[in-house]
């Protein structure tokens, strides 16, 4: 269909599949936007949603905007804000549970006040470092993960992320150093600064 993206959809709230042009139009240049700013698995599902909801709301574009592109990135931005939060509620689920477990396992033996200081740290030092792990820029982040979390050598992230082994370096001396800055202590950066593995 010609016209202006205006035009196509105002012509989709008669014809709903008409609305499918702003699609072919916009598409990949939104996924390349998607698969900056999260893992490009998730991309794609985003991009669904950012589609679905344009298309729920459609009646509300003005239509006689040229094109939909700020609109359909404003949608984008707004799911990918989303998406951080909702990992970052993920990453500090995990750290609590894992404060608990490492704590749990230490109760065994300690005594009853070593028992309240223990949890008063893991309650304090956690929450800041999953702060600053949310923080990172996405690539050192992942980078980052894969390393201390995932115990994964720097040749299997490379191959994880599809890029260089350098660039894994870098992204995780990156990663490193503005965690140790983030959390203003160096002793609480997740891994060590020890060599390759």
């Amino acid at each position: 269909m010609e016209g202006s993206d205006g035009a196509v959809i105002g012509a989709s709230l008669e014809r709903p599949g008409v609305f499918g042009v702003i699609f072919d139009r916009h598409g990949s240049t939104l996924l390349r936007f998607l698969a900056r700013r999260v893992d490009p698995a998730e991309a794609e599902d985003l991009l669904g949603e950012v589609f679905l909801i344009a298309f729920e709301r459609r009646s509300a574009f003005e239509r006689d905007r040229d094109s939909a592109r700020p609109w359909l990135y404003g949608i984008a931005a707004n799911l990918v804000a989303k998406h951080h939060r909702s990992e970052a509620r993920r990453l500090r689920a995990m750290a609590r549970a894992s404060a608990l477990r490492a704590s749990a396992a230490r109760l065994l033996d300690d005594d009853p006040a070593e028992r309240a200081v223990a949890l008063a740290d893991a309650g304090a030092l956690w929450p800041r470092v999953v702060d600053a792990i949310g923080a990172l820029p996405e690539a050192e982040r992942q980078v980052l993960l894969l390393f201390a979390w995932e115990e994964l050598s720097y040749d299997e992230i490379a191959r994880a992320l599809g890029v260089p082994v350098g660039t894994v370096r870098s992204r995780l001396s990156r990663g490193r150093a503005r965690l140790a800055a983030l959390t203003r202590d160096a002793s609480l950066a997740p891994c060590d600064a020890g060599g390759e593995r």
